[in-house]
């Protein structure tokens, strides 16, 4: 198991919770290296094919920022939490699978998907940050550009500019995809 080929889609998870709720103080790469290190030292219990994988990985990051915000004494550590944070994730993930729209029919096809899902994380933190946060609230979120502009603090029409730019940055990104993340 590569656990290092999640480190971008971990990451991508991780910003997308933190811009939701506005938790600043807990860094996205710190959490997500944890969650990296907790993987590697339970790897021999984990069974189970890649979209398990996903989600067994979702729930150590969920844990994680429980920990970081308890940490920070924003929150107590409870079931209720981690469980809300772990739906908040999945959604996100989810919202991503969407985002490709690659078909899942067959085996070969749901690995093709598994494998795009972790270049397109891979190539959206290769875009400039204020490009990809407008993708992030945008796909993974399901903001509204008027959400995402208030966020932001910036014009609508600047926020639709980012947004266009990070698509055309993402389809440069992942050359070989057709039509992946578009």
């Amino acid at each position: 198991m590569a656990l290092e080929r999640y480190r971008s889609y971990l990451r991508l998870l991780a910003e997308a919770q933190l811009g939701r709720d506005g938790r600043r103080g807990v860094e996205p790469s710190d959490v997500v290296q944890q969650t990296l290190l907790d993987a590697h030292r339970d790897r021999a219990g984990f069974r189970g094919g890649e979209a398990e994988h996903r989600a067994w990985l979702r729930r150590l990051l969920a844990c994680n920022f429980a920990d970081a915000l308890r940490a920070q004494g924003r929150a107590k550590r409870d079931a209720g939490r981690v469980q809300s944070l772990e739906a908040s994730l999945g959604e996100s993930s989810a919202r991503l699978e969407r985002w490709l729209a690659v078909d899942q029919s067959s085996p070969s096809r749901r690995a093709e998907r598994n494998e795009s899902l972790v270049r397109l994380a891979d190539a959206l933190v290769r875009v400039p940050e204020d490009n990809r946060r407008a993708l992030v609230m945008r796909h993974c979120q399901g903001a509204s550009l008027a959400e995402i502009s208030e966020a932001l603090g910036r014009t609508p029409q600047a926020v639709a500019g980012l947004l266009k730019r990070g698509l055309a940055q993402l389809r440069d990104e992942m050359p070989d995809d057709e039509g992946g993340a578009g």
